[in-house]
């Protein structure tokens, strides 16, 4: 009997939250280890069932980059990174659509609705839902030179009226990163500055980056479980954040400036780690929000 009582005050913990969050649009980016492990991704693929039943919007941006440099090598082409950005000439972004539209799109599609879902696949360039032009990478040496990187691409415009329609039916967008240019050309696109830039131009209540770490620590190595805009950039400013995390939690912010409510980095390698997140008082990742959301009641959520 203790164990059902359990159950129920989960479900009562969870219960503000599925009122606060109906009809609200939240974008999952969906990338790391929970993408190659078939547990981590099977209870992913129920978590977006679960938010979908209760009324919750969830839109997917799914990443793919170990799976096309394992590709590429057995194709017996060698992957180089600038800046962290795969260089990417035509017969590369032809491995990079291939792989991210041809088969992660279609497998994370395919998990969901298996499960009881209604999942839809695209990539940017369906509907013209991604506007995009080569990136234009500064040389660090001589900033007045551009760094050649190929088919690498940066936002020029969403246009999120597909998504829109998906949402309005319960359909579930499953989005592939890639951009078209002017000309139709397709760019390869960093998986979270495309789920940044959507989560703003959809006014998301959420914006989630799932990832390979804990959530952003301070110099101590402590989690920080609520940061604020300005917390956040003082910690780059200070070298506590470094690496990898610099560009995700800059994403983050950006997404605040364009009117997403809330951002949250979280561990991936945690089973149910989005419904954790979301519905649980404590959380589990870090949250960064604007400094007036601070106050307010479900500040230590999620």
């Amino acid at each position: 009997m203790k164990k059902a009582i359990d159950k129920v005050k989960t479900l009562m913990e969870a219960l503000p939250y599925i009122r606060t969050f109906q009809q609200k649009t939240f974008v999952i980016k969906f990338g790391g280890n929970a993408m190659v492990d078939p547990g981590l991704s099977h209870s992913f693929a129920l978590d977006i069932i679960l938010l979908s039943c209760v009324g919750i919007r969830p839109v997917i941006v799914h990443g793919g980059g170990p799976q096309i440099g394992s590709l590429l090598e057995r194709l017996g082409k060698k992957s180089t990174f600038i800046d962290g950005l795969r260089v990417t000439d035509n017969e590369t972004i032809e491995v990079v659509e291939m792989v991210l539209m041809g088969k992660i799109n279609k497998e994370i599609v395919g998990h969901i609705n298996k499960n009881g879902g209604r999942a839809v696949g695209l990539s940017g360039k369906d509907g013209g839902l991604i506007g995009a032009r080569k990136l234009q990478l500064k040389d660090k040496q001589d900033p007045e030179k551009a760094v050649d990187i190929g088919l690498v691409g940066e936002i020029t415009h969403v246009n999120p009226r597909v998504i829109d329609t998906l949402d309005t039916n319960q359909f579930i967008p499953v989005i592939a990163p890639l951009g078209a240019g002017e000309n139709g050309e397709t760019y390869n696109i960093n998986a979270d500055t495309a789920a940044g830039e959507l989560s703003a131009a959809l006014q998301a209540e959420k914006l989630i980056l799932l990832t390979d770490v804990e959530g952003v620590q301070d110099g101590t190595g402590k989690l920080c479980s609520t940061l604020t805009e300005q917390a956040a950039e003082e910690l780059i400013e200070s070298n506590d954040i470094s690496g990898g995390m610099i560009p995700k939690v800059n994403c983050c912010c950006k997404a605040l400036n364009g009117g997403v409510a809330k951002a949250h980095i979280i561990d991936g390698r945690i089973e149910h780690a989005v419904l954790l997140e979301i519905f649980t008082d404590g959380g589990i990742g870090t949250q960064i929000v604007k400094q007036s959301v601070v106050s307010q009641r479900f500040h230590k959520k999620r």
